[in-house]
């Protein structure tokens, strides 16, 4: 996994993108699942069930394939066609839920419960987050054990902020590095439940989310606790970004850096860019962003900002008018 770099009009600015959109499953929560399937190997358990909004759930699939384990995944209806494909894809029992995350995760605890199999939902199972906490000690790593000024990372349920700080705390405690980054959580601003709590110092209170970017779209985060206390402890704070400035940093990224993630993953870089016009970044330093999934999970999402052109005749004179017409003239 590599780390990326991505322009900005701020050149004093050392800014780097933990690149996980090419991970097996095409997101970072293959870091979780495959600590959970060892887990669950260790107990004895051959099917493990997890609720999610589709890429905890295209993870179990394509690992529990690999793995030749059973993997049972209930989904909001909602969940984006593309990684309800790439669950089905590799072999998994999938079973929609008519109702939202929050209600198929609620579910997925009773089945656990029931059947006695094996639980990935990062909300429930503690371990998962063993898993989440790599990509910090991969960062670090990559950064020659030097810790960065800041982290942005997206937020639904808390999992992977939290994982981010236990990697980085486990580090300070080795003694690997010396401090902590600022870890910044970056939520839709229909979905910003921990943001809130943040910003009001009160206790997580339940929104009804709603947001393109279906990957931290919760009315109530499972890990918000854990949350609070990455931002909280790191002297970080919470970054509210709208829809369209999530989809615009999603072009940005994939026309700057080379990395197509989906609006999810995209969060973190519309997060840097409204604390860097809001004046919240300083010059030199040096700033991680988390790019989370895919775009290919969730294409419908992208082309809200794009237009397919139409097409030509084929003879030279056509395209001579087409280049005419196009914003990158052709010389």
């Amino acid at each position: 996994v590599r780390m990326g770099d991505a322009k900005t009009e701020a050149d004093d600015v050392n800014l780097c993108i933990k690149d996980d959109t090419r991970n097996p499953s095409g997101s970072l929560k293959d870091r979780a699942t495959e600590i959970g399937i060892q887990h669950a190997i260790e107990q004895g358990k051959r099917t493990v069930v997890a609720a999610s909004t589709g890429n905890a759930a295209a993870s179990l699939a394509a690992l529990a394939a690999f793995y030749k384990m059973r993997a049972v995944i209930l989904v909001p209806v909602s969940s984006p066609k593309a990684k309800l494909t790439q669950i089905l894809q590799h072999g998994a029992v999938l079973c929609p839920v008519e109702g939202n995350y929050d209600q198929a995760f609620e579910l997925s605890l009773q089945i656990v419960e029931t059947y006695g199999w094996y639980s990935r939902s990062s909300g429930f199972n503690p371990t998962l987050s063993e898993g989440k906490k790599t990509v910090a000690l991969e960062i670090a790593e990559q950064l020659g054990w030097a810790t960065p000024d800041k982290i942005y990372v997206p937020v639904g349920d808390g999992c992977i902020i939290g994982g981010v700080y236990k990697g980085w705390f486990d580090l300070v405690q080795l003694g690997w590095v010396d401090t902590l980054p600022q870890i910044i959580a970056v939520q839709a601003d229909g979905s910003a439940a921990i943001v809130n709590a943040l910003e009001s110092g009160n206790d997580i209170a339940m929104v009804k989310a709603k947001t393109v970017a279906d990957g931290i779209s919760v009315n109530y985060p499972r890990d918000g606790l854990k949350a609070l206390r990455a931002v909280r402890k790191s002297g970080g704070h919470g970054v509210i970004v709208t829809d369209d400035e999530i989809l615009e940093a999603q072009k940005r990224m994939s026309e700057t850096a080379g990395i197509f993630a989906e609006p999810a993953g995209a969060a973190a870089f519309a997060g840097f860019l409204k604390d860097r016009s809001l004046g919240k970044i300083k010059s030199g330093e040096r700033i991680v962003l988390l790019a989370t999934g895919s775009g290919l999970k969730d294409i419908p999402a992208a082309q809200k900002r794009i237009r397919i052109p139409a097409a030509i005749d084929p003879t030279i004179e056509a395209f001579r008018q087409f280049t005419q017409n196009i914003d990158h003239p052709v010389s």
